[in-house]
């Protein structure tokens, strides 16, 4: 079975690769196509898969390309996680959001909506190719927005496309600790979007036992990631557990300011450390280049959401909270379910259908799915709250302003993306935030004066 990578030189593909050594059950991947536009960073990808398959006989091979016909024919599955821009167009989204005063964040806010108009435009180009030269073949989108790139594929490859994330089972894991429950025979009430959901149960032998959470006192409430970011006090007035992403919207006042104290952003952060490791990486010997790779992965997992848990005063992060689950493990799960007909339960990025009354049936939601031979099938999930739905609906606005942008070129409708967004609160700066980002990402010459 052969599995494509697009982005294939990005620094995360070790990840990636690293499950597929894991399995050894008969009908997994045995070759590994990347593809990149970059060709120095593929190299360097590939000599650090090499390393780490030293030694392992049945490891899948690897191939390397610049061509994306050459990458996608004939293939089984599709891993997108492009990133059009490169971290040089994620730390400008983040600087131009700031010097205006609001975040910049990758898949939050300002820097969402401009990586999306950036991103939109070559995900559907990808799937229309997928389409005529892979037509079989299922996309596992990654490539963020995720769940805005998802719907975006949707509309020319349907339900062969799933996003995925390792947000929402990281945060399950951690409740799951904390709570004494095996997460593999758990029932999860988890909904909304990428990035913006909420979890609303967690169901052990029929019974919800995520209110035992908001029972305790705060030493436990307290004792994991999300509950050190929000705090007890306000996770007990939401009565659910939320994505940590959310802490950009019930404390966004706080980390944009802790973002314009900190002497870099997070993209201009990992900018610079991952130029050091591609720089560096063609002198480090073939036997150690992926050791190099991992201490570079650690120093990047360990400074995850720094500014966040400054803010909210939760300190460094644990190593029990740092396992994620990792959307490496989700991915290949997802692979195992459909092509081996191996059934799994997963939390993902699918079209609605009649899921979420508060959207329509072409919405690309965040929900836990039953997997098997014929693909995702969402499972009942409670409704969204009041203010839940509030959020949602309107970042659902916002993405398909960013659809309709990208579609037809229209600036307008890209300004209203920024407008309309919870965390953006005046026309006025939509506006000067689309010419900030028109004037520093060429890609974006396409949106015209409407």
């Amino acid at each position: 079975m052969r599995l494509t990578i697009l982005g294939g030189g990005g620094f995360r593909v070790p990840l990636v690769y690293g499950a597929l050594l894991r399995d050894h059950a008969p009908g997994r991947v045995t070759e590994v196509v990347l593809y990149d536009l970059d060709a120095a960073r593929l190299h360097a990808i590939g000599r650090v898969l090499a390393d780490r398959a030293y030694g392992i006989e049945d490891a899948p091979s690897v191939r390397t390309t610049t061509d994306l016909d050459e990458a996608l024919r004939g293939t089984d599955f599709v891993f997108s996680a492009i990133r059009v821009g490169g971290l040089e167009g994620r730390a400008a989204d983040e600087r131009i959001a700031l010097a205006e005063g609001v975040l910049g964040q990758e898949t939050v806010g300002a820097g969402g909506i401009a990586y999306g108009l950036r991103t939109v435009p070559v995900a559907v180009e990808i799937a229309r190719r997928v389409k005529a030269l892979a037509p079989d073949a299922w996309v596992i989108n990654f490539t963020n927005p995720a769940g805005l790139v998802t719907e975006a594929m949707a509309e020319h490859l349907g339900d062969r496309v799933v996003g995925i994330c390792d947000s929402p089972v990281g945060l399950a894991r951690r409740v799951a600790r904390t709570l004494g429950v095996e997460l593999a025979t758990a029932r999860l009430d988890y909904v909304g979007l990428n990035h913006l959901g909420w979890l609303h149960g967690l169901y052990e032998d029929g019974k919800n036992v995520l209110p035992r959470l908001f029972e305790q006192g705060d030493e436990l409430l307290t004792s994991f990631e999300e509950g050190k970011l929000f705090g007890a006090e306000w996770l007990r007035s939401l009565g659910s557990v939320p994505n940590e992403y959310l802490h950009y919207y019930y404390f966004n006042r706080e980390a944009v300011s802790a973002y314009q104290r900190a002497e870099q952003t997070r993209g201009a952060f990992l900018k610079d450390q991952q130029a050091r490791f591609y720089a560096t990486a063609e002198a480090v010997p073939d036997a150690s280049v992926w050791a190099a790779w991992d201490r570079t992965r650690a120093e990047r997992d360990a400074t995850y959401m720094a500014a966040n848990r400054n803010v909210s005063g939760a300190g460094a992060r644990d190593d029990d909270d740092m396992e994620s689950g990792g959307y490496e493990n989700v991915a290949l799960a997802l692979m195992r379910a459909i092509a081996r007909n191996e059934p799994a339960t997963l939390i993902l990025n699918v079209r609605n259908g009649t899921s979420l009354r508060a959207l329509d049936e072409r919405a690309v939601i965040e929900i836990p799915c039953r997997v098997d031979a014929s693909g995702p099938r969402p499972l009942p999930v409670s409704q969204l709250t009041g203010h839940e739905t509030g959020l949602v609906s309107a970042v659902k606005a916002v993405e398909r302003c960013v659809l309709e942008a990208a579609a037809t070129g229209s600036a307008r409708a890209a300004v209203k993306a920024f407008a309309l967004h919870p965390l953006i609160d005046s026309v006025q700066v939509a506006r000067e935030l689309l010419d900030g980002y028109r004037s520093a990402h060429p890609g974006l010459g396409y949106l015209r004066v409407d």
